[in-house]
């Protein structure tokens, strides 16, 4: 695993567990942790491995904070929730096509994959809500384009904002419904955030607001 600091790491992904996983980085406030996406569920062993050298047990992940629904980052939702009782968490727009298994719209079938129904315990609503772990607020914001129901999680961890912008940098492709315009828009929502590391799904982590703002307008 990557520490990113005393409050994040980075427990899968290319390099640490399957190299087709999206980043999986997982969050420890006191006694409760989160995990922000999953990765395609192909080295789960491997993941929870990194998960126990973060001193935090299966009984302690709480919620599992899905970005958007693509199968790099949710195919191994529902082994998660299995081995750790955890709620999943995904905006409303994105939910029926993990509820329903959709293999178009996540991407499951560029993998060679299904995608089984995945339940969603809580749907984020609109714009921006507010998650709450130990008492700290995680926000969760809507920024389409990349998908319907893209979302970003922004945490304050000894006093930086950490944001966990998973596909910041796309790709747009009709089977994943992209917005062109949407995402425009989102990438300068996220640059306003100024956030001094970026936690990103396939580029790495990012850190000071200048390297954070510039990865992001990049994509413009």
């Amino acid at each position: 695993m990557k520490r990113i600091t005393e409050e994040v790491f980075q427990v899968g992904g290319g390099g640490l567990t399957s190299p087709e996983d999206a980043a999986v980085y997982l969050v420890r406030i006191g006694g409760e942790a989160a995990l922000v996406d999953a990765g395609c569920g192909r080295s789960r062993d491997r993941l929870f491995r990194h998960i126990a050298a973060c001193d935090v047990s299966p009984g302690q992940v709480g919620c599992l904070l899905i970005t958007h629904c693509h199968y790099d980052h949710t195919g191994g939702a529902a082994a998660v929730r299995e081995r750790t009782g955890c709620r999943i968490v995904a905006h409303a727009l994105e939910a029926p096509y993990l509820e329903n298994g959709d293999n178009t719209v996540t991407a499951a079938a560029w993998y060679g994959a299904r995608l089984d129904p995945l339940p969603v315990d809580r749907k984020i609503q609109g714009e921006e809500e507010t998650i709450l772990l130990e008492g700290r607020p995680i926000r969760a914001i809507h920024v389409p384009g990349h998908s319907p129901g893209s979302l970003v999680y922004l945490l304050e961890s000894e006093g930086q904002k950490v944001l966990f912008g998973q596909d910041v940098h796309g790709p747009l492709h009709p089977d994943l419904l992209s917005d062109p315009a949407a995402y425009r828009r989102s990438l300068e929502r996220l640059a306003a955030l100024e956030a001094d590391i970026l936690c990103e799904g396939h580029y790495g982590v990012f850190r000071g607001r200048n390297e954070v703002r510039d990865f992001i307008r990049s994509f413009l």
